[in-house]
């Protein structure tokens, strides 16, 4: 297990431990949260733990062009009963996704720690929102890291029946018009499966982040 010091610093993903968790300790600065999605690395620990740094192998991508939408949900884009925005209400989304009760979990990762740190990331160009509006209420969004084309999902909330659907698949058609390749959806789960996204392997993964012109050049620190 690899102990981040104040060094901005983090070992080869490769040296992750079989359930992805990679190093522990640090902290949550700009420099340090870029260094870590430029090398496919992200933070995700509970409130009264260290900050652990993870690189799950395989990882959970979704690719634009390959979105699923069905039936359903084609009747819902279309009906005109939610509005669509970018970056409207950033820090309402985060705090929506902190507060969201979510079936089989007791409370949240997203401290507030972590807010104050993707606030800052939004505010310096980084971070990305995309919200959903059913009249004047936010009922749905996500929020994520936009580096390159490449964008790392981070979460979603929804207070309505198909508003963080209606709002992730408006905002990857956005991301598709501005030639983003690929998303990072991190971790499983069952909902975004069914919504296109699959496994690859890290290594896949790691090499096209390598190869985006803008991650690769991005100096930190």
């Amino acid at each position: 297990m690899f102990i981040v010091s104040d060094e901005l610093y983090f070992p080869p993903v490769e040296l992750a431990g079989e359930d992805g968790l990679l190093a522990i300790g640090g902290d949550l600065s700009l420099n340090r949260l870029l260094l870590a999605y430029k090398n496919g690395i992200f933070p995700w620990y509970n409130e009264d733990e260290p900050i652990c740094w993870w690189s799950p192998n395989p990882r959970f991508v979704l690719y634009p062009s390959q979105i699923k939408i069905s039936s359903s949900m084609k009747t819902v884009l279309n009906s005109g009963r939610f509005r669509f925005t970018i970056n409207k209400s950033f820090a309402d989304v985060i705090q929506n996704c902190k507060i969201v009760a979510r079936k089989g979990q007791d409370g949240t990762w997203i401290s507030a720690a972590m807010q104050k740190a993707y606030i800052n990331m939004h505010n310096n160009g980084y971070a990305h929102s995309a919200e959903a509006w059913l009249d004047d209420k936010l009922v749905g969004g996500l929020y994520g890291i936009r580096l390159g084309n490449i964008f790392f999902g981070e979460s979603m909330f929804s207070h309505e029946s198909n508003a963080s659907k209606f709002a992730f698949i408006k905002y990857v058609q956005q991301l598709q018009q501005e030639n983003v390749t690929l998303i990072d959806c991190q971790l499983y789960t069952k909902h975004l499966e069914s919504l296109g996204a699959v496994m690859i392997e890290r290594k896949l993964f790691c090499r096209t982040l390598a190869q985006d012109k803008f991650i690769a050049g991005l100096k930190i620190g």
